[in-house]
Order: C-alpha cells, then sequence, then structure tokens
C-alpha cells in the first residue's frame, strides 16, 4: 500500500524541501538556553547525527536572536526561530540568519508586527510557520477548540494573502489526539500550504509517543503532514528517533536497517530480548550507511511462526535452542550459533548494504 500525499506547494527551509512531494522531514527543538552557544550547537549535532533534519530554538530576548549568527557557523541543519510576544525577535533573528521563524497567532496579533515581520521576511527570502496552539489561542463562547485554532489560522492566512506572502507552514497544536486530527483535517481543506504535525505537551516517552503515534499516524495515513515534530519530555534525540521509527513504519521514508522479532513465549530457549537490544545497537552503527536500500533483519525466537517470518526478511535467523539457521532473501544459508549471531547478521546487513 503506498499513501497517497495531499497535494501541497513547496518550501524551502535553508537547503530542506517541505511540501510539494517532498519526503515528509524530521524535526525537533532544542531544550538548551540559546544563549548558551556551546551546549545548544552540541545538542543541535547530537540531533544532527541521530537524523534530525531541521531545528528549532527559543529566541526569548535579543541575545538569544544575536546568537542564532554563531550557532548557525557550527550546524549543518537549518535553524527555524521560535517566537511569542515580541515580533522584533523575530526580525532581529532573521537578520541573524534564522532559516525559519515561527509566530504564534495566539499572542502576536497586531497588523503592523505581523506585516514587519513579513515585509523582513521576504527581504530574507525566510519562510514563516503559523504555528497555532491551544494553550494560547484565543477561546470564543459556544465555540470549540477546533474553531478557535482554524479561526486564528484562517485569519493569518488572509492577511498573509493581502501582503501576498505564500510562503508559510501551518500548525495546529493540542495535547488532545482526536482535537489535534480534527483541527488538522479541517485546516488541510483550507488551504495548500504544507503541514507540519505535531501534538503537544504529551508527556514522558511511554505515553507521548503513543498519543504522537495515533494522531500523527492517523493524519499521515490520510497523506496530511509535510514535515513533523515528535514533542516529548526527554532528551530531543528521542524525538528524532521517535519520528524516524514513524516514518519508517508507514513507509514514508526509508532509515537502513528495520529489525522484527517475536514477543517471545516459553517456547523460547535462549535470552532473546537482550540479543536483539544488542542486535539494534551493532546495526544501528550502519543505518545511514545507504538510506536509500532498506534492509529488513528478522530475530525470531521458535519454530512455529519463526522461520516463515525469518524468510520474509532480506536476512533473518529463526531459533531452535541455541542455534538457528540464517536466511537470505527467503533461502536457508547455515546455521549459527548464538554467540556468533550479532557478528554474523552484522556482516550480512553490511555486506547487503554496499
Amino acid at each position: 500500500m503506498k499513501i497517497k500525499r495531499r497535494k501541497t506547494r513547496k518550501i524551502f527551509i535553508g537547503n530542506v524541501p517541505v511540501g510539494g512531494g517532498s519526503p515528509v522531514s524530521i524535526q525537533s527543538m532544542t531544550k538548551t538556553d540559546t544563549r548558551d552557544v556551546a551546549k545548544t550547537v552540541s545538542q543541535i549535532k547530537r540531533l544532527e547525527q541521530a537524523g534530525c533534519q531541521i531545528v528549532r530554538v527559543a529566541v526569548e530576548d535579543e541575545a538569544a536572536a544575536r546568537a542564532i549568527a554563531k550557532i548557525k557557523r557550527k550546524i549543518k541543519i537549518p535553524l527555524v526561530a521560535d517566537i511569542h510576544f515580541h515580533y522584533k525577535l523575530a526580525l532581529l533573528a532573521m537578520e541573524n540568519g534564522a532559516d525559519k521563524i515561527r509566530l504564534n497567532p495566539g499572542n502576536i496579533q497586531k497588523r503592523s508586527q505581523i506585516e514587519a515581520v513579513v515585509n523582513t521576511a521576504k527581504k530574507y527570502k525566510v519562510p514563516i510557520r503559523i504555528g497555532l496552539n491551544s494553550g494560547s489561542v484565543k477561546r470564543t463562547p459556544k465555540k470549540t477548540l477546533v474553531d478557535d485554532l482554524v479561526a486564528a489560522a484562517v485569519s493569518y492566512r488572509d492577511l498573509f494573502r493581502e501582503l501576498k506572502f505564500n510562503k508559510i507552514i501551518f500548525s495546529l497544536k493540542t495535547p488532545d489526539v482526536l482535537t489535534t486530527i480534527e483541527a488538522y483535517r479541517r485546516m488541510a481543506k483550507l488551504t495548500d500550504a504544507p503541514m507540519h504535525l505535531g501534538v503537544t505537551a504529551t508527556g514522558l516517552p511511554q505515553n507521548g509517543i503513543i498519543k504522537t503515534s495515533i494522531a500523527l499516524g492517523t493524519l499521515l495515513l490520510e497523506g496530511i503532514g509535510d514535515t513533523i515534530r515528535v514533542s516529548l519530555t526527554c532528551d530531543p534525540v528521542d524525538e528524532v528517533i521517535a519520528a524516524r521509527e514513524m516514518l519508517q513504519a508507514l513507509s514514508l521514508r526509508n532509515f537502513g536497517v528495520e529489525v522484527i522479532s517475536c514477543p517471545t513465549c516459553g517456547r523460547c530457549k535462549l535470552d532473546l530480548m537482550n540479543i536483539v537490544k544488542k542486535v539494534e545497537k551493532k546495526l544501528s552503527e550502519i543505518e545511514y550507511r545507504n538510506t536509500k536500500k532498506k534492509i529488513t533483519v528478522a530475530v525470531m525466537g521458535c519454530v512455529v511462526n519463526g522461520p516463515g517470518e525469518a524468510k520474509e526478511a532480506d536476512i533473518g535467523v529463526a531459533w531452535g535452542g541455541k542455534t538457528g539457521i540464517l536466511f537470505k532473501k527467503g533461502k536457508q544459508i547455515r546455521l549459527v550459533n548464538e554467540k556468533e549471531l550479532i557478528k554474523t547478521l552484522f556482516e550480512e546487513v553490511s555486506n547487503e548494504m554496499v
């Protein structure tokens, strides 16, 4: 099955295309004080290594806006300035090299201020994300939250049209899965601008990944979404890993090696859980060598479904005891001792990726 994606205009954030049929890109946000250039750059480099393609930083004051220039010189991916309340910080951020501006219609509403940001964005050829958030949107009596989010987005959309500026991206985030889905669905019918998907304030990874996967997975399956952020209360690298796994599960992106393994039961005679952890850790070292080629590796713990499922993978091992059968492209290759498993799989995958 191939997902039919919604048609949107293409916008470049730095050198990363968003929309217009481009691959769904992965974003994250630093959790450092932007004014601390060394710590911020260090975190961004870790995000780059994990597969983050666009990174956002909080811009709370002029010092943070000016720090963008120093940060930009030391990173490889585009940088987005997150602006709230003070529109002049958006102007200063663009002057210092920000590749995109996020504006919040909930706290920047004066026409003169929005015009100033748009005019500067035109000058520097910088796109703007119209980033709605349930925590700051103005509520209307007898209206639903979705109504208010969409109304605020449409108001900005109309003003930007009047100002002849179309390098825009929309996001309509809430902590509630169903509300978020409905808000994006409704807005997707009202614009051809790309959509930045996300669920806000999801909490720690265990709950946050579930909520985000349901909301973003639903929208992506419907073809809605051009760039995503998984917002979690944790190390931002974990956000990127979760986003990668989500996009790969939907076959929207390919990040090299995918490991599948059985849940184990009483028939399993080896410590499969720890083996799979070691396999994933070892194989992650070669995942980015060739992202155009997807390799599925199966590690199965018994003889019931194991051989059949292992045969369906590119490379797989099915176990009957301390020895397993190595499969490659559906064919039995040889027996593998448990002690040689990780080394064997690593070698086979490395050869396949060349």
